[in-house]
Order: structure tokens, then sequence, then C-alpha cells
């Protein structure tokens, strides 16, 4: 196997949301657990894993391309100086994650439908609930920060990649190029806090407000926490006149 270490051109893809799926697969209660083994058919550790990635390959095949839109949402705020999220102004007409989240989660719980339509539920909800807790998935500025020009450890990038990808394989000192054994260790160490060490006195936070019941409002939270971070974090420090807002570089140490 081929380690990437500062060597971003050959990143690994989804290791962000590989590591979320290992983490909710941990997390998950007993009964949620059957229910998506059974509909995935896989009874293994990797249930969620394994399709964690599935939403990513297919948006930009023929079939997948309606899916393009669901990946985010794009907050038309005004940062650093004002960060939100609002669904009416900011979900497109042909759809958005948010929408997507309750659409999808719909359709998982449907037993009514084919298994193999709430097997294709399951893995845009596994996908899409990585998205909205990327920063730069819920907003609109430079397209997600995909027009903004970084130097992240002396190469060439865009912010939204950055924030992706570079930022955890930098953190995790190099990710094999197939990132399933990398993703299951940082998994485990962030169950490890969550449940018993740096995050565990803010996990009950996390739950506030969330209703399975009602899945944009849920959803909602997720995206407004996520976007939070574009002000305090992810565009803080860049100077956003008018033509950053389309595209502009800056160096990341």
């Amino acid at each position: 196997m081929v380690i990437c270490v500062n060597a971003y051109i050959c990143l690994p893809k989804g290791l962000g949301h590989i590591t979320v799926a290992y983490v909710a697969s941990a997390l998950v209660q007993q009964p949620t657990e059957t229910y998506l083994q059974a509909l995935l058919r896989n009874n293994t550790e990797h249930y969620l894993a394994g399709v964690a990635t599935w939403a990513d390959t297919i948006r930009y095949t023929k079939w997948g391309h309606f899916t393009k839109n669901f990946h985010f949402i794009d907050a038309k705020d005004d940062p650093p100086s004002y960060c939100g999220v609002d669904f009416d102004r900011d979900c497109k007409a042909d759809g958005c994650v948010v929408l997507s989240i309750q659409n999808y989660t719909t359709q998982l719980l449907d037993t009514s439908l084919p298994a193999w339509r709430r097997n294709q539920a399951a893995k845009f909800v596994v996908h899409f609930l990585g998205d909205i807790h990327q920063p730069l998935h819920t907003e609109n500025v430079a397209m997600g920060g995909n027009g903004i020009h970084v130097l992240f450890d002396g190469v060439q990038l865009n912010l939204h990649h950055v924030w992706d990808t570079s930022i955890a394989t930098k953190f995790l000192g190099g990710v094999h190029r197939v990132p399933y054994h990398d993703a299951s260790l940082w998994a485990d160490s962030l169950v490890k806090d969550i449940q018993g060490g740096k995050f565990a006195a803010s996990r009950d936070d996390w739950l506030t407000g969330l209703d399975l019941e009602d899945p944009i409002g849920s959803s909602m939270i997720w995206a407004n926490q996520s976007n939070a971070y574009v002000c305090t974090h992810g565009i803080a420090l860049i100077p956003l006149n008018h033509c950053c807002r389309l595209s502009c570089e800056m160096t990341i140490l």
C-alpha cells in the first residue's frame, strides 16, 4: 500500500465520510444496527463505512446527475460578519442536503417500499449526514469555498478540498490510499472521546432539539451548527471583498 504524507495529489477519497460512518456504527442502538445490516446485506462492522462514499460515486453519472444539488445547502449569508442557514431562502428548487435527508430518511423507514429502494435510501442518508457536518457544504460564498484558492503545505488547492480532506489527512500524519483502516482507527479514538473523554460533556447537548419525526428541523440544527464554523474558522481570516467571493488566494500554514 502507498502512504501519502504531505502529497495531496494522492489524497484518499472519502476519509471523512468513512470515519463518520465508523463512528455512527459504533454508537447506534442495536435495533438500528440490525435493521441497517439486513437492509445493506452486510453484518460486519463495515456495514455503514462500506457505503459511505456511494453517493459521491454516482453523482456524476448519467443516472445520478439528478443528485448533484443534494450534497449541500448554499447559505446566502455574509461571513464572517454573519453566518446562518435559512431553509426557505437557501434550499434550491431542485433540492438540497436538508431536503434530501428528509426525503431519504422517510424512504428508509417506509417498509412498504421494496428493499432495493430502502437500501438506496440508506446509502444516501449515510452520506448526506456526513455532508451536512462539513461547514463548507452549508455555505454559498465562492461555491462553498471551491473558488477560494489556497496554499496548504505548499500545495495549491481550493479551500473546500482542504476542509474535505487535507486537514484530516495532515492531522492523522498521512493516510493510506484506501483509507478504511486509518478511518477505523480514527473513529475508535473519537468514540472513546465521546463516550468518556473530552467530548463526553458535550454529547447530550448534541442531541438537543433533534427529532426523528422532524427530519428538516433536525437537519437545520446540524446545518446551522456547521455553518457557524464558516464564520469562526472557515472563512474568518479571508478578506472577502467582491472579487474574493468569486475567487481569491491565501496561504494556510
